[in-house]
């Protein structure tokens, strides 16, 4: 039986482990990687050099964070069964020890250091704004969002969440849209191009967020603050409001459709034109395209979870 046990145990738990990590991918995939998806584990899918660098940083501060948590543990567990009353029945008297207290001031100093470059970087990088190629105002409104794009003749897209009708009409289409986070109108970028986005809002704070980007400013009435990113993989990418703003906070999302160039300059001339009909086409079919591309990726994923089982 024991034999059984540590012949087929390790074996089972790992086929698990690995089909518990790749089911979020497949299932993010199937419907766009720039959304949360079921038993997910991890952060969103990192789709911008700065989204890439944070995550990076997390993982570089989570190690240091379970390395120190698995000391002090370890430390602990020792000192109890080592200094117990019964092991060590007479307590020593020692007050100072010169070592080991230059060593305690010494090594977190260190450890912050380790810390303190990458963190560094990172938010130079943020704050680095590299040359536009597009600008978008983002306004906050209770509960919608408002996004302008002055450098194309000033075209204002509204942005409200869909209701489950709506969902479930797109859904029969075959254009994925996830329950709290479809929204009617969405936002359009080229892929592989530096976006600037600049927030502000008309009442209260709001904050304009989109994981998969890296990307997380306030809306702040009377103010203009600002964010940039660019998008290297076409899809919709989901936000949220990220600043508790009232009665329908939850129901703020935003969308960002990444589409190629050709796309987004026929999306801009059919707004130009006043042709929201035709707009609202262009990005409907790069929808259906878009999720019938994720849908293969996420058959190749779920072979491969099948045949690590």
């Amino acid at each position: 039986m024991l034999r059984w046990i540590f012949k087929y145990v390790p074996q089972v738990a790992l086929a698990g482990l690995m089909a518990m990590l790749m089911a979020p991918g497949a299932a993010m995939a199937q419907v766009g990687v720039g959304q949360p998806a079921p038993k997910q584990i991890g952060m969103q899918e990192a789709v911008t050099p700065i989204a890439r660098e944070i995550h990076a940083f997390h993982d570089l501060t989570n190690l240091i964070i379970i390395a120190i948590a698995a000391f002090v543990i370890i430390l602990l567990l020792y000192v109890m069964f080592r200094f117990s009353e019964k092991r060590n029945p007479t307590p020593s008297k020692t007050t100072h020890h010169t070592l080991l207290e230059l060593a305690w001031t010494v090594l977190p100093i260190l450890i912050l250091v380790v810390i303190a470059i990458p963190s560094f970087k990172l938010l130079m990088n943020q704050y680095t704004y590299p040359k536009p190629d597009l600008t978008i105002k983002a306004i906050g409104n209770s509960w919608f969002w408002e996004h302008e794009y002055p450098d194309h003749g000033n075209i204002t897209i509204t942005t409200n969440m869909l209701g489950d009708e709506e969902i479930a009409e797109r859904e029969q289409r075959g254009i994925p849209s996830p329950r709290l986070l479809a929204v009617d109108n969405e936002i359009v970028v080229p892929v592989n191009k530096v976006v600037h986005v600049l927030v502000t809002a008309n009442d209260v704070i709001h904050n304009w967020t989109v994981p998969s980007f890296g990307s997380k400013v306030d809306a702040v009435p009377g103010r203009v603050t600002s964010t940039w990113f660019k998008a290297e993989r076409e899809g919709i990418y989901y936000g949220q409001c990220s600043e508790l703003c009232g009665l329908n906070h939850a129901f703020m999302p935003i969308g960002v459709r990444v589409v190629t160039d050709d796309v987004f300059n026929q999306w801009v001339e059919a707004l130009q034109a006043r042709d929201r009909k035709r707009a609202r086409e262009i990005l409907d079919d790069v929808a259906i395209k878009q999720a019938a591309e994720a849908a293969g990726t996420a058959t190749t994923v779920v072979s491969a979870a099948t045949q690590a089982q």
